[in-house]
């Protein structure tokens, strides 16, 4: 009996034409938006160190060769700006949660598809899946707020006394 092996596309392909639950698109959706955010985040964090990193190496470089003292000083302030937006914008943290919650989701996105671990018990496990997969955006969300709250306290401290 010749068996048939499925390619990725006639997988993909056999999944979009399956109707999606409204919890299945959801987890779908969300999975798309934490990797996006993910992959953004790296690709500013490693440009912008990258950047700070060779602007940097270059100032003892531009004063070695006794380029004009403003120079060396352009490239010390681009260093601060850098470094600055690094700080602000958070973005290896925001890399590395968004990586985790996109893990987290796709795990119970396999675990539900398979019927595995906790899904292989349940009677209803769209519904287990669908409050499992809100507790872990809950959980992301109320992480992020608390980081800002973090950066926020920080923020009024290092302003001193009113």
């Amino acid at each position: 009996m010749a068996t048939i092996q499925l390619t990725k596309e006639t997988e993909r392909a056999a999944e979009a034409q399956r109707e999606l639950s409204p919890t299945e698109e959801r987890l779908e959706d969300q999975i798309n938006w934490y990797d996006t955010r993910s992959q953004q985040a790296q690709r500013r964090f490693k440009t912008m160190k990258g950047l700070v990193i060779a602007i940097a190496a270059a100032i003892p470089v531009v004063a070695a060769f006794e380029a004009p003292v403003y120079v060396a000083g352009i490239l010390g302030a681009a260093v601060v700006v850098l470094e600055g937006f690094l700080n602000a914008y958070q973005y290896h943290t925001n890399w590395l949660t968004y990586r985790s919650a996109a893990e987290a989701l796709k795990r119970e996105k396999y675990l539900y598809l398979a019927g595995a671990d906790v899904y292989s018990r349940s009677r209803d496990p769209l519904r287990l899946l669908s409050r499992r997969i809100e507790g872990l955006i809950s959980q992301e969300h109320g992480r992020w707020i608390a980081t800002l709250q973090h950066e926020d306290r920080d923020q009024t401290d290092d302003q001193g006394p009113a």
